[in-house]
């Protein structure tokens, strides 16, 4: 192919030629440097805006003001206006401040569309949230963070486990992750495997190897939907209740106080998403003064502390951080199978007796039912009784309990030195129906845990009944038809799994257990405050003392007024805005009876 000269070109038409191929050429170079120039710039601003946010959430705490925040969101509609607020450091486009009094007014608002992305896009906790979304992550949602705590805030109390209590040598209760000792089966009263000689108070043990079997733990802070603080505040409150002043009963929460509040975690939401568990009464952790004769420590006084959720196997009707979880029962199942196996056991039994009540008087309290009740047991054909008073050793013998709770249909459970006992959950465990006399021993305690239908599983006599009207259990009882007997027992079987805690070495393959009830319940609770806050949900007309009432509401209700049950939590009016010396003299009480009483 000959390639044309230039000579044979006519220059005018050359000339031309050249322009126009010059102004081609200069207007493509214009348009592609613009165009690439706006791509420059989109890629900067964002993709590497929006990646820059996501980073910037993962630790760093916004500015948020944690005394606007409440305290329960899931529940309830609990806060508390007079918190103080943690200091955090600054970060660029984060809201100033989180609404006032943010509740759990109607129903959750999974919609973070609903708001601008880039509103909503500022909150430091907005990752955790994002997870739910990811359909393909079985854990979106359900993370949990969990504090890595110097060993002086848990396992240095193991170490010293002969000073756990005053009359009890806590060493082999804090054996098998918390479980305690096998029991033998010799009287064919348990299944073969899983029980174990559990005590009443090591909850915080076992709760937090459980912990450590969370099949959706993170290192990741950022997505975590709550955060767990591993601390074993019951064990450190029985160390130093007898014979100590009151700067050494507060000194490790002061200590882990000041601890958290240094971590980068905490500043996200001012320690509303934290979480611990005490294996003890609340009573043992609202000292209401620094006097050195008052009772317990002021772990839940504490401003920090009332910023987090504190579960213990009692909580306080009027106060809006703790919550009740289950005592642990004898039974730890390791596998699904464990559970079925003794679920259809306690439906096939036979059951001689109509009631029966294992527990002792308690002559000092004038307002305590127990002597009366006891009086009926005794005087009934149909009635069982197991005393617990010094020298009685049966009522230390777990299969002796479990033996006559499996051998009745009702079991009474009113209240102890404070309004719960142990011996609610292990006679449901034996799948008796409980019989309770006050609210506050059940029905306002676990509401995570047990219907809030509380006539589908129990039944309930008001103590007036007994102390005042002198009615008799037995005819009351025996009004209820033999289907509908029937109908509860088999409700209260149905909850077993709800009420024990797995064995901590292993896991339930598919029935959640008081454990993770629990987890779960507390994740719904953060998750819907972060909502609320998204969304500025509000409420100021909330009251604190009638924390009780939010609890019982149903999902969407968001009002409380009178309550048949106001006169079961009429505060003493002693003028200190609490239960008083009351509660602290029914702990004290509960410590003293401790070694004698199933209580």
């Amino acid at each position: 192919m000959r390639r044309r000269t230039a000579s044979s070109v006519p220059s005018e038409q050359m000339e031309k030629g050249t322009g126009k191929n010059q102004n081609t050429r200069l207007c493509f170079l214009v348009s592609l440097s613009a165009f690439f120039w706006m791509l420059l710039l989109y890629f900067h601003f964002v993709v590497l805006g929006s990646s820059t946010v996501d980073e910037s959430v993962k630790l760093q705490p916004g500015p948020v003001n944690v005394a606007s925040i409440p305290t329960r969101v899931s529940d309830s509609h609990r806060i508390d206006t007079h918190l103080e607020t943690v200091p955090s450091r600054r970060i660029e486009n984060y809201p100033e401040s989180i609404p006032t009094h943010v509740t759990n007014s109607g129903q959750m608002n999974t919609d973070l569309e609903s708001r601008p992305s880039r509103e909503a896009e500022n909150y430091p906790f907005i990752r955790a949230l994002r997870t739910v979304e990811n359909k393909s992550d079985p854990c979106g949602g359900r993370y949990i963070y969990v504090h890595d705590l110097p060993s002086r805030f848990n396992e240095d109390m193991l170490k010293e486990c002969r000073s756990l209590s005053l009359w009890t040598n806590m060493c082999k209760f804090t054996t098998n992750a918390g479980l305690g000792p096998p029991l033998e089966n010799v009287e064919g009263v348990f299944s073969d495997t899983g029980w174990y000689a559990t005590n009443q108070f090591v909850v915080d043990v076992i709760f937090r190897n459980r912990m450590k079997q969370y099949k959706c733990l993170t290192r990741d802070s950022s997505i975590a939907s709550a955060i767990f603080v591993p601390f074993y505040a019951g064990f450190d409150i029985a160390r130093y209740l007898w014979g100590y002043n009151i700067s050494r009963r507060d000194a490790a929460s002061l200590d882990l106080v000041n601890w958290l509040m240094k971590r980068p975690e905490w500043g996200i939401m001012g320690g509303r998403d934290h979480f611990l568990v005490a294996g003890r009464i609340t009573w043992d952790f609202r000292r209401l003064t620094d006097e050195e004769t008052d009772w317990g420590n002021k772990l839940l006084f504490l401003p920090a502390a009332k910023n987090m959720s504190m579960l213990v196997v009692e909580s306080s009707p009027w106060n809006a951080n703790d919550f009740g979880i289950p005592y642990p029962t004898y039974f730890h199942p390791a596998k699904d199978a464990d559970v079925f196996i003794w679920q259809d056991r306690m439906r096939k039994l036979e059951r001689k007796w109509l009631f029966s009540f294992a527990g002792a008087p308690r002559p000092d309290n004038p307002k305590s039912i127990r002597g009366q009740i006891i009086d009926q047991c005794k005087k009934s054909k149909v009635g069982k009784l197991l005393e617990c008073d010094f020298g009685e050793s049966k009522c230390h013998s777990p299969s002796s309990i479990m033996q006559m709770f499996q051998s009745s249909l009702f079991c009474l459970q009113p209240q102890g030195d404070s309004y719960t006992r142990r011996s609610a959950f292990d006679s449901m465990l034996a799948g008796c129906i409980p019989v309770f006399f006050h609210p506050g021993s059940a029905y306002t305690q676990y509401t995570w845990h047990l219907p809030k239908n509380y006539t589908k599983y129990s039944v309930f006599i008001p103590e007036d009944d007994i102390r005042k009207r002198n009615v008799s259990i037995e005819e009351r009882l025996l009004q209820i038809s033999p289907e509908q007997v029937k109908i509860m027992r088999e409700e209260v079987i149905s909850l077993i799994p709800k009420l024990v805690y797995a064995d901590p070495r292993s896991k339930l393959e598919t029935l959640p257990d008081a454990f993770d009830v629990a987890v779960q319940a507390v994740i719904d609770k953060v998750t819907k405050l972060r909502r609320d806050i998204i969304e500025g949900i509000t409420d100021d007309n909330f009251i604190e003392e009638n924390s009780w009432k939010y609890d019982l509401l149903e999902e969407g209700q968001r009002e409380v007024g009178p309550h048949e049950w106001d006169p079961f939590f009429s505060k003493p009016k002693d003028g200190n805005g609490d239960s008083g010396d009351l509660s602290a003299e029914a702990a004290k009480n509960s410590w003293k009876n401790e070694h004698r009483d199933l209580s």
